[in-house]
């Protein structure tokens, strides 16, 4: 139980430093003859404990210095709070003062860790005997408890107050203080990046306006390291071979509530390749279909990952051939003069290693094979450390693990390897419940069930239900990624989707399942084959009222003519490309990617067309990288078959691809209808450019600012015949929008602010000239 002392503390007999002076008495210089030794004091610890630590020999001349050495170890012997050692004639008397028991513990001043929490940090313990450099220990473990959350100010005090029957309560005092946080982190000897450019490399960040909910700025010594390798990598994938932290320097305010750290770095030369070649000095290898996997060309930057990525391409050409127990060394030649490397490529001959076997520990749920299958190697294949690296990578990718590490030693023999695999596991299991908002579609609440490795067995499961305003949706996926046992993902998706009005005068409903595979088909590239089979629904469109004075019109007879179609089953076959050089990431300045997908509709079921679309993005930094420049095209088209018409359901309806119009706010309408709704279209292009920036803002605030302009169109239509007959303008009109936008990265997630113009369009667009989007689980 916890006791609270209030003014009572003024009445505590002692701290830690309880301890009495120990007493000797005057000693005179000669020997002493003990024939007898009495104690008096003990209540628990027996005589005979007391003597053995005394060593104090009946019958022997004692001297003066070995009384003194038995009060000495009597004293630190731990079990005493005082000790005297008084010689009367022939008899010794030792009297101890034994330390007292712990009758309870408690916690004074705590709020941000609970009492159950402390009490499972502390060594002493109720009913046991008090020992003062134990609840000094205990007092130092809290203080550092409070130090991990960024509290180094906290100062804890150990008490006791005295009870009955040589009791004790043993209260720990807390002051808690405030959170030291980084006020400033800044850097020397950096040229090249700017100190906010370079801050955001690191893990560590400083405070802000968020410094209530953010940890990271909070000073944690072991991220220190973490800190160093980000900059090294950053540095030397954009050229500085030469880079290095020379230290680093936090320094405490003298109120003990900041901290400010210096980077001191050197940069170095921005070092470009200059002669590149590949040799062999193996004898009867020949290099050329080595050399022709080389990515590295005369006068690219240097970049560690590009190297390291031809090294792995010619060993692939290696174990293609046959050949075991080759090497592909890199040989870098610096030339400061001119700032560039020689590099060659030399294959060399390795020792003969075998892999003995593979041990894997510490996975309790997870099944062996699910990480067997991450190595490329099996027992008795050669030894490649190269390989076991990578495994390991892969390993610690899945995410089932909070901890991996992958080591190798000798086995059996010298030409054995054990490779040792050694996992903590960790959840990977969650249910999250959120929250969004948009302009259009409102506010809206989601909750979710996943599984990322279901059963152990490395498959993901999970259950979405949402619910906005205008929309409700709910959907069960899922996923094996090692079908068959090779690199192939077999999933599943299955959903229930309906609209209500979604800026329209009508209503939409979907329900399907679409399995799929998908299988990578080169190191940037994967191809997915899926099939889909789905039932959607147009209804309530508006019919007016005739019956009104004047009569209200209500939607175009073009959507009540789908309508009268009913539900319409699709069963389509399709694929998609996926192509993007985020994955290797080999290029830290500039990523592409691209998706190409075709669908065809018509192997039974109602619909009968092919859906072809096409995205290619680009993704670069500019300006010392201070600037994020993006730009993106999309393309879309239906092409019906076998006198098939599509409907508002199958049609592309806008959505996000052209900012600064609403959903469903462009492409052909029927003018003459009551209520104009956009009957969407057949094609679509979309071509969308941005940039992000920084604002003069401090960079821990998390916000930037950027500027985008959008351009495309919507155009397209089989039934074009309107309101009283007259034809519905499908031609392809093209619009256009520019913006600002507010990007701020908050702890419940990322918000956008989009200010918008729509400076190309037709009279009856419906524009939107801001954007509110959030989206974020707790």
């Amino acid at each position: 139980m916890t006791r609270k002392l209030g003014t009572r503390a003024v009445a505590l007999m002692t701290a830690l430093t309880m301890a009495a002076p120990v007493a000797l008495m005057p000693l005179a210089a000669s020997a002493y003859v003990f024939n007898d030794v009495r104690i008096e004091g003990a209540q628990r610890i027996e005589p005979g404990t007391i003597l053995s630590y005394a060593n104090i020999a009946r019958g022997q001349d004692v001297s003066a210095g070995e009384l003194n050495d038995a009060l000495q170890r009597l004293q630190n012997s731990g079990l005493f709070e005082s000790v005297e050692v008084v010689p009367q004639g022939n008899l010794l008397v030792i009297r101890v003062a034994e330390y007292p028991t712990i009758n309870q513990i408690s916690f004074e001043g705590n709020r941000r860790i609970k009492d159950d929490q402390l009490a499972q940090m502390v060594q002493s313990q109720p009913r046991r005997v008090y020992q003062p450099s134990l609840a000094i220990a205990d007092a130092s473990g809290i203080a550092q408890a409070y130090a991990a959350q960024g509290r180094l100010a906290a100062r804890v005090d150990p008490r006791i107050i005295r009870r009955s029957d040589n009791r004790i309560d043993l209260v720990f005092e807390i002051r808690e203080g405030n959170v030291t946080e980084i006020e400033r982190i800044s850097f020397t000897g950096n040229r090249a990046f700017s100190d906010r450019r370079l801050r955001q490399v690191l893990e560590t960040k400083q405070a802000g306006l968020l410094r209530t909910f953010i940890r990271r700025d909070t000073f944690a010594p072991e991220r220190i390291p973490l800190d160093e390798q980000l900059l090294t990598d950053y540095y030397r994938s954009r050229g500085y071979a030469d880079f290095r932290v020379q230290g680093v320097a936090p320094e405490l305010a003298r109120e003990r509530d900041a901290f400010y750290i210096t980077f001191n770095i050197q940069e170095g030369p921005r070092y470009r390749f200059a002669n590149v070649n590949t040799v062999s000095e193996i004898p009867g290898v020949d290099a050329s279909a080595f050399a022709a996997q080389n990515r590295v060309s005369r006068g690219d930057v240097y970049n560690p990952a590009v190297i390291d990525n031809t090294i792995r391409r010619m060993e692939t050409v290696a174990i293609q051939q046959g050949l075991n127990f080759v090497n592909i060394e890199p040989r870098v030649t610096r030339n400061p003069q001119n700032q560039t490397l020689d590099l060659t490529f030399a294959l060399t001959r390795g020792q003969r290693v075998f892999v003995e076997r593979i041990d894997i520990e510490g996975n309790t749920t997870t099944l062996d094979e699910v990480i067997r299958r991450q190595f490329t190697v099996v027992e008795g294949d050669p030894f490649n450390p190269r390989e076991i690296r990578n495994a390991a990578e892969r390993i610690r990718a899945l995410g089932y693990f909070s901890d991996a590490q992958v080591d190798s030693r000798q086995g059996s023999s010298s030409e054995q390897v054990i490779v040792d695999v050694n996992v903590e596991e960790q959840p990977t299991g969650s249910l999250s419940f959120g929250a969004s908002y948009g302009v259009a579609s409102g506010v809206g609440f989601n909750a979710s069930l996943n599984e990322a490795n279901f059963l152990g067995r490395g498959q993901s499961v999970g259950l979405t239900i949402s619910t906005a305003s205008d929309e409700q949706q709910a959907s069960f996926s899922f996923a094996e990624p090692y079908f068959l046992g090779r690199d192939l993902r077999f999933g599943f998706t299955t959903w229930y989707q309906v609209t209500d009005s979604l800026n329209s005068y009508y209503d939409t409903r979907s329900v399907g399942i679409s399995p799929s595979i998908e299988f990578p088909i080169s190191a940037n590239g994967r191809l997915e084959l899926r099939y889909r089979l789905a039932k959607d629904t147009l209804l309530n469109v508006d019919r007016g009222d005739a019956e009104a004075d004047p009569p209200r019109l209500g939607s175009s007879p073009i959507l009540l003519r789908e309508e009268e179609s009913g539900g319409l089953w699709s069963s389509s076959l399709g694929y998609s490309y996926k192509y993007d050089t985020r994955i290797t990431g080999l290029d830290p300045l500039t990523g592409y990617k691209l998706n190409f997908s075709q669908d065809y509709a018509g192997l039974g079921g109602d619909i009968e067309m092919v859906t072809t679309t096409l995205l290619a993005g680009i993704e670069s930094r500019a300006w010392r990288e201070e600037v994020a420049l993006r730009a993106e095209f999309e393309a879309g088209a239906l092409h019906p078959l076998n006198d098939y018409t599509t409907r508002i359901t199958d049609r592309f309806r806008g959505g996000s691809k052209i900012r600064g119009f609403e959903p469903n706010g462009i492409g052909p309408r029927d003018l003459e209808a009551g209520n104009q709704d956009a009957l969407g279209g057949n094609y679509f292009w979309a071509a969308r450019a941005e940039a992000q920036f920084p604002i003069g803002l401090p960079e821990e605030y998390g916000i930037t600012g950027g500027l985008f302009a959008d351009i495309g169109s919507i155009w397209g239509l089989e039934d074009r015949v309107g309101q009283d007959g007259v034809l519905v303008d499908d031609g392809m009109h093209v619009r256009a929008a520019i913006g600002a936008s507010i990007f701020w990265t908050t702890p419940i997630g990322p918000l956008r602010f989009n200010f918008s113009k729509a400076v190309k369009k037709m009279d009856y667009d419906d524009e939107q000239n801001f954007d509110l989007t959030i989206s974020t689980r707790f």
